[in-house]
């Protein structure tokens, strides 16, 4: 039986106006995450200390507008050092030009090239991500960039970064969660969607509204 989890989430006509138009790609950069006062470039300068850890992710954006779950998925593994091809995914994944399914249709393959049960599904069903789903999220993202991997989120609607910039996607996407500071109230997103807006700040309250009604997937 089909959950809210489990909607469609092809990058809409709306999301790619938004973003700037139909996408050129794929554009290969790398980079660890957007500049802060101490910058991070790799996945080994993390600072825990401090409450903040940003994985170097090699950055690719989609190559169209229906393949943000493997793209998403790609970012995501990139920073293990894998460099998986985006169509062997998206053929695993099932993906059409309806999109990739759900977060269930990711997890097996982060899992089938980073170990058995590694990654799992986490479902926030509501409209609205309550107290109790929000420090689940936070904890989720801290524990999984620990551990030196990423996490892939399918979100939908419009949320807002730590700039001001506002991320409109109603029809459905995925993004990677590749770093988080402050404790994890404020996370880092590596975005296929558009080079020019390839990472970007959000904190997690606002991340966690824009998971609801779908998932992501973490350690």
């Amino acid at each position: 039986m089909r959950t809210d989890l489990i909607r469609k989430t092809a990058l809409t006509a709306a999301g790619l106006a938004f973003t700037g138009g139909a996408i050129a790609g794929p554009v290969t950069t790398a980079f660890a995450a957007p500049s802060t006062d101490k910058p991070t470039t790799s996945a080994s300068q993390g600072d825990r200390k401090h409450g903040e850890r940003e994985l170097g992710v090699r950055y690719e954006a989609q190559p169209n507008f229906f393949y943000c779950g493997p793209a998403a998925t790609r970012n995501a593994l990139s920073v293990q050092g894998k460099d998986i091809n985006v169509d062997a995914m998206a053929k695993e994944m099932g993906t059409t030009e309806a999109g990739t399914n759900s977060i269930n249709d990711i997890t097996p393959v982060l899992n089938k090239e980073t170990g058995k049960d590694v990654y799992r599904s986490v479902e926030i069903s509501t409209p609205k991500a309550d107290d109790k789903q929000t420090d689940k999220l936070r904890a989720d993202v801290v524990r999984t960039v620990d551990d030196g991997r990423a996490v892939v989120a399918n979100i939908a609607g419009t949320a807002t970064d730590t700039d001001g910039n506002t991320h409109s996607f109603e029809g459905g996407h995925y993004i990677s969660v590749i770093g988080y500071r402050d404790g994890g109230k404020v996370v880092t997103i590596a975005d296929s969607a558009d080079p020019n807006m390839a990472s970007y700040r959000m904190s997690v309250d606002n991340l966690a509204d824009w998971i609801a009604t779908r998932g992501y997937s973490a350690n």
